[in-house]
This record gives structure tokens, sequence and C-alpha cells, in this order.
């Protein structure tokens, strides 16, 4: 395959990627293991686990990863950066437009007959990867207490895969598995300390430029960046508070704004991030400075990825051949089903009804729609979808293409979004 090749393939995943992790790992699987021999089911699996481990958009490093298997580390940054441009560029446009124009329903009833086609994309794909991934009563149960977790009791992500990893570790039996040499930690410790240079040097001089306001700016996202375990999700009221409440950044009615535009838009959902830094430097200095900060923030977002990646990488074979280990990140990979079951369980819900209503628990809370407030417009695309895709067997892109315009064409005739 020639560098061509992969700037194709992950071009069209790049503009894709609409519908979050799920939909985005779904995709991925399909482009890279189902359509094309470019990674085996083991080897995405094994990256999957992996990257499930690390903070950051867990899609985004499986991209990465798998430009890195295949073409080295000029193949990762062509992936990583082909995942994560498209996005950033829609999210560009439309928070200059926001700034200047305010809402814009508009793009948001095209994304959301996007959003219809998504849930389909999503749930074949978990179907198929439940089957490849649960190969046992065990995984199977582990998927489902990871669910149970997650969904029922919010336990953080970091602890379902801590515990998973120990439980298969546990329960491991000894029949080695195979051979992967060791990974030199010279050749980790070179590469851990060029790509910390790269990510955290144009940071200090970007402080020492401008300590007010693009200086704070990119620290607090390069710290946001660390924490990020499990997703965007997991930081999401984190961060709202500190960019509304502590800092003063954007009001509270602008961050609904700023996460209603960035789920809807291809790439991962964190780059919300650069929304923000974008109507922050609008406010504060007008498109100039909207511009540097919206970089400044994708900088710091994104370049510990490839620091996670192109370091540890090399050793998801090693871990693979170890038999702990492996069996270890088996049983990470079943719960990876479950929680990537929670993802499509939460877009779902929160696609087709406006309101969700909370019933407690002894121990935790049931999340359950209230019947009367279905979004009848999603659920009915989502069926035509459905019908397009597995009975039909419809084009993708088609298909997005006319969700988009059927959404968009009942904003315009009913005047609701």
């Amino acid at each position: 395959m020639t560098h061509t090749e992969l700037f194709r393939i992950f071009g069209r995943i790049g503009l894709l990627s609409f519908g979050g992790p799920a939909a985005q790992i779904a995709l991925m699987h399909k482009e890279l293991v189902e359509e094309r021999p470019w990674l085996t089911e083991q080897q995405f699996l094994r990256a999957l686990s992996f990257c499930m481990l690390l903070p950051g958009p867990e899609a985004m490093q499986l991209a990465t990863y798998a430009g890195w298997r295949l073409k080295g580390v000029p193949g990762g940054l062509l992936a990583g950066l082909l995942f994560v441009l498209p996005g950033a560029l829609v999210i560009l446009a439309l928070a200059l437009s926001y700034a200047a124009i305010g809402g814009l329903d508009w793009v948001q009833s095209v994304f959301l007959g996007i959003k219809a086609v998504v849930v389909v994309i999503v749930i074949e794909a978990l179907l198929k990867l439940s089957k490849r991934a649960l190969h046992r009563p065990g995984h199977w149960a582990l998927a489902a207490a990871a669910f149970v977790a997650i969904y029922i009791f919010s336990v953080p992500f970091p602890l379902i895969i801590l515990a998973a990893g120990l439980i298969g570790a546990t329960l491991s039996s000894d029949t080695p598995s195979e051979h992967a040499p060791p990974v030199p930690l010279r050749q980790t410790l070179t590469t851990a300390a060029l790509w910390a240079a790269i990510w955290l040097l144009p940071l200090v001089a970007i402080y020492a430029a401008d300590p007010d306001f693009l200086g704070p700016l990119g620290l607090f996202f390069s710290k946001l960046a660390l924490v990020t375990f499990g997703g965007a999700y997991a930081v999401l009221a984190y961060m709202t508070q500190a960019v509304v409440g502590d800092l003063g950044w954007l009001t509270t009615a602008q961050m609904m704004d700023a996460l209603g535009l960035a789920e809807t838009t291809p790439g991962p959902l964190i780059l919300v991030t650069e929304f923000v830094a974008i109507l922050a430097g609008y406010r504060e200095g007008g498109i100039s400075l909207a511009l540097l900060a919206g970089a400044v923030t994708l900088w710091v977002t994104f370049a510990p990825c490839f620091l996670w990646i192109f370091a540890g990488a090399p050793y998801i074979d090693w871990l693979a051949s170890r038999p702990r280990l492996a069996s270890a990140l088996a049983a990470i990979t079943a719960a990876v089903v479950g929680v990537i079951l929670n993802l499509t369980l939460w877009f779902a819900l929160n696609l087709f009804f406006t309101t969700l209503t909370p019933i407690p628990l002894a121990f935790g809370t049931l999340l359950l729609p209230d019947p009367s407030s279905i979004h009848l417009t999603p659920v009915l695309l989502a069926i035509a979808a459905g019908y397009a895709l597995l009975m039909r067997h419809m084009n993708l892109i088609t298909v997005l293409a006319l969700g988009g315009a059927a959404g968009w064409a009942t904003l315009a005739i009913t005047g609701v979004l």
C-alpha cells in the first residue's frame, strides 16, 4: 500500500467520523479490517484495548496506531492528522460563524439527520464487535458488568478497565502466546523525550509571549488532555465548570451550544475544546486572537496523543505475547464492549428523546427516557437509514447525504429542530 492509498482511506475515515467513538471505531474496523487486510482482527482489538487505557480520544489514537503499524511514524502522523483535521476545519468555520452571527440551527438540523444514520452504523458495528471480542462466558459477563457499572453506577472508566485487566490476569492460563521481541528501553525513552519536547516547548514559548491569555489557555487545555481517560465525556463537567464558572471565557448557553455543535461534526468530541478556545479568543481580542487560540488548543490537545502512541505502540504485540498480559488485554477488550454499549445507548437516547429521567436506585441511578418527549424526526430517519443500509445495502455516503438533507428539510418545512 502506498502513502496515496493511506491518505485516501484515512481521509475518508476523517470525513465520515460522525457519532462519537463508538461510530468512529466501527468505521475504522470496516475500512481497515473488513474492507482491506491492513490490520488483522487481533491487531485491531489489541490496539483498541491499549488506546482505551490512554488519556485522550481513543478513536484518534487508534487511527494513529493503524497508520504507524502500516507506514511507521510518517503513516501515524498522516492517519492521526487526517482523523482530526476535517472536524477541526468544520469546527473552525462553525465557531467563527457562531461568534459573528450567533446560533446555527440549520447546521444542527443537517447533522441531526446525519446522526440518525450514525445510530444504525453504531448498532451494526457493536453487534459485529461483540461477536469478535466475546469468545467465552467470562467475557460476556465482563462486558455486562462493565455496562452496568458505567451506565447505572457511574463507576469511573479507568477503574472499570483496571478491574477487567486484573480479573483477566488472575484467570489467565500459562499457555504461551505468539512471540514478540522486546522493545529497547532506549528507543522508548528517546521517542518519549522527542515528542514531549514537541508538545511542551511551544507551550513554554506561548506562555512567555502571552502570559495573560494564550499562555493560561494552552496550560489549561494541556492539563485537560492529561485527564481525559475514557474520552471527552469524562471531563465535560469539569471543563464546563472551569470555562464558565472559574475562567469566565464562555456563558453557560454558549458552552451548551459548543457541545451540541461538536457532537454533530466529524472527528473526536474533544474538538469542543477548539470551539471553546475560538469563542474565548474572539471575545478577548477578535478574529486574530480567536484563530491563535484555536491553533494553540488543537496543538496541546492532540500532540500528547502522538507521544502516547509512538512511545507505547511498539509494546502492544509484546504485551500480547505474555500469557497473563494477553489475558488481561482480552478481558479489557470484553469490558470495552460494555463501555461502547453504554456510549451507543447514551447517544441513541439523547438523539431520540428530549427528556431523560434519572431513577434513583440503592447504589446508583438508572437513566430512562420520557416516552412523551420522543423526537420523531431522528427516529423515522434512523428507521429509514436502517432499511437503506441493512436491507438495501446502499452506499454509506449516499445515505449520510440523504439523512442530512432530510434533517434540513424538516427544519425548513416545520421550523422546528
